[in-house]
């Protein structure tokens, strides 16, 4: 028997059982506002990195924490929808101007680094996403309390650093942090699905959060792929 003579059923492979209509609605609304994110924060970051008409650092820090909470504060509803859409992408601009610095000394090592750390964070995060998916509901939602407390543990980690710059703790924070975000990735998708299943529907707010998850993702990658570069650079010498 031929295996290639086997048909493949597409709409199987892609059917969540477990999950409502409602529910896949909601997620296509959710993904359709992260990939608008993607392109609008790509602009954003060409707009520091080309154009230099706006400089990443504590400006843009402040304007994309000032629309994210915004959009905490403002109530979802569908007469507040195009507003808080405008906010969103205002939040993913600023965000990608944020990360204008980070790509600055990606290009200044190796600048196919960038897409490397892309099509990585991309590969990360649809495996994640569709683990978190095709698991049981609620399977992974144990996770919220571990990768809460991994990042207070983070957190002091960096902190204690400070003061002491070491490499290899710095490059055990990258590490810890990059498994964690992809952690969240699992806790998240699934709490988003169980949100969406008790009436929450703000799939605003919640492509915020799959959005900083990819973000934060591309930023480890980078800076993981940035190290590796240069150690390979400076064996090489």
């Amino acid at each position: 028997m031929n295996v290639f003579d086997r048909n493949i059923n597409f709409d199987a492979l892609f059917k969540f059982s477990q999950i409502s209509h409602s529910t896949r609605q909601h997620l296509k609304n959710v993904y359709s506002s992260l990939s608008m994110c993607m392109f609008v924060a790509a602009a954003g970051a060409y707009v520091h990195v080309v154009t230099r008409l706006l400089q990443g650092g504590f400006l843009s820090l402040l304007g994309s924490l000032a629309l994210m909470a915004c959009l905490a504060l403002t109530p979802h509803s569908p007469q507040s929808e195009k507003k808080r859409l405008a906010m969103l992408a205002g939040f993913a601009f600023f965000t990608g101007v944020g990360l204008g610095p980070l790509i600055d000394f990606a290009i200044v090592v190796n600048p196919s680094i960038i897409v490397s750390a892309f099509l990585g964070t991309s590969i990360i995060f649809l495996c994640f996403t569709l683990s978190a998916l095709y698991a049981q509901r609620r399977s992974y939602l144990f996770l919220g309390g571990i990768l809460t407390s991994s990042l207070s543990v983070l957190l002091l980690v960096s902190m204690f650093n400070l003061f002491f710059g070491s490499l290899v703790l710095f490059k055990a924070h990258v590490y810890l942090g990059l498994a964690i975000m992809c952690g969240f990735v699992l806790f998240d998708t699934q709490l988003i699905i169980e949100k969406a299943e008790n009436n929450d529907k703000d799939y605003i707010w919640h492509c915020v959060e799959l959005f900083l998850d990819f973000v934060t993702i591309f930023k480890k990658l980078m800076i993981i792929l940035s190290m590796n570069e240069r150690d390979k650079k400076k064996e090489k010498k």
